[in-house]
């Protein structure tokens, strides 16, 4: 009897993980790690402007540096390679369902929905910066794309990435811009509303008991976040679509064979980074010594907007490219895997940092919210991500998978999976490196 495609679904074996991938993976954790403590964990994203400029005109020489280098070199830059492997772990499972004869989408759609439950408890019981939800919600749209054309993937990907926050703030400005009666004095209301709110959530976030951080950032995420952050969805779909498209393409697993595309793809990633960065970077200056004013530009945004964006996709694209290219080195490829089992065990790695970022920086915690400078912050958070780089080690020399992994994969097949690592799995892993 032929068997079902139920019965023919199963999880990733430990012989046909790809190191490369797990390994950017890792990377891209380590870079996630550090933009959350800096923006989040620090309280800086919570400031009123004034106060967030006073502490950066009185910075000391070190954090400053760290501060003009973060733009350029890490915000945004890592969790765009983060969506972009999200997508490109879609096509590995559509490459792995089609390779059975079966359809992807039963399993794929259980899968967002158990990942959509454990990325609403870390939202509102720990973390309201989570992407772990939002990944699962916008992991839907892939399903819409899996059976279009290469060309088509990338159109779309260039349109989500950078005309859609555009189109998605003008649409919500669109009132204002008519000058709809009351549309001013609403906006301006929305603002101070924002800001009222910023102000609850540093207070509870530096002083407060975990059950105050718990109502305060639902409000906040409910109230302002969410809103502030939805013209990004479509980016991170495109970034998705842009995974998709490498995963179809085979890049990263017939890697020897693309190095002309990577080595272009390095240059071009690394100059489009650093010049969308540098006019950023000028832009920022023009602002702060007054040269525009806040308002006088409207047209402003709709361009620094796609940007930016072009400063992320540029340098994520560098960083794929170099790490690519180095993984072709022995003795650099052994130095770099060492990330590996940190990408191994992602989701498991990803809700680690926050409860280390919420033990350090809450009020609940040893309450460092606030009280260190932006040098600290970083040097803090590659010591702690460290210390998982040895727990994931660790962890995956006795076990398949992460305890978030295993979780998962076990809700999503409807049966527990077989967590200890048995000497077969053990033998299977050495023909295979």
């Amino acid at each position: 009897m032929a068997s079902t495609p139920a019965a023919n679904a199963r999880p990733v074996d430990e012989g046909e993980r790809l190191v490369l991938l797990d390994t950017l993976r890792g990377f891209a954790l380590c870079g996630v790690f550090m933009a959350n403590v800096y923006l989040w964990f620090s309280g800086r994203m919570f400031l009123p402007r004034a106060q967030m400029q006073a502490s950066l005109e009185n910075a000391s020489w070190l954090d400053t540096a760290v501060n003009q280098s973060f733009g350029p070199l890490i915000g945004g830059r890592f969790i765009t390679l983060f969506s972009f492997l999200f997508g490109l772990g879609f096509a590995v499972q559509l490459g792995r369902a089609e390779g059975r004869g079966t359809s992807v989408v039963p399993v794929y759609a259980r899968r967002l929905l158990v990942m959509l439950g454990i990325g609403l408890a870390h939202l509102f019981l720990l973390f309201q910066g989570d992407i772990v939800s939002t990944y699962a919600l916008l992991g839907f749209t892939l399903l819409l794309f899996h059976q279009r054309a290469d060309r088509t993937l990338l159109l779309w990907a260039a349109a989500l990435i950078f005309l859609g926050p555009a189109l998605w703030n003008l649409g919500l400005r669109l009132p204002q811009l008519l000058g709809s009666p009351g549309a001013e004095e609403a906006a301006k209301a929305a603002q101070e509303h924002s800001m009222a709110l910023r102000a609850q959530v540093l207070e509870a976030f530096s002083h407060g008991s975990w059950l105050d951080t718990v109502r305060v950032g639902a409000a906040y995420y409910l109230g302002d976040l969410f809103w502030n952050l939805s013209s990004f969805l479509p980016v991170i779909v495109g970034r998705f679509l842009l995974g998709l498209w490498a995963g179809r393409r085979r890049l990263f697993h017939d890697a020897p064979q693309h190095l002309r595309f990577f080595r272009r793809l390095l240059g071009w990633g690394l100059v489009l980074g650093l010049f969308a960065s540098g006019v950023g970077i000028l832009v920022g200056q023009l602002f702060s010594r007054k040269i525009i004013v806040p308002g006088s530009l409207p047209w402003l945004p709709y361009v620094m907007g796609p940007m930016r964006h072009l400063g992320e996709l540029g340098m994520a694209s560098f960083y794929v490219s170099a790490i690519t290219l180095l993984f072709q080195r022995d003795t650099w490829r052994r130095w770099l895997a060492v990330l590996a089992p940190v990408g191994r065990m992602g989701l498991t790695n990803y809700l680690l940092t926050s409860v280390l970022g919420v033990l350090l920086f809450y009020g609940y915690g040893l309450g460092l919210m606030g009280k260190t400078g932006s040098a600290v912050q970083i040097a803090l958070t590659l010591a702690l991500f460290a210390l998982q780089i040895v727990f994931s080690h660790l962890w995956m020399a006795r076990f398949r998978f992460g305890p978030a992994e295993w979780l998962t994969r076990s809700l999503t097949y409807g049966k527990a999976q077989p967590m200890r690592r048995t000497s077969v799995t053990q033998d299977k892993e050495m023909v295979n490196a």
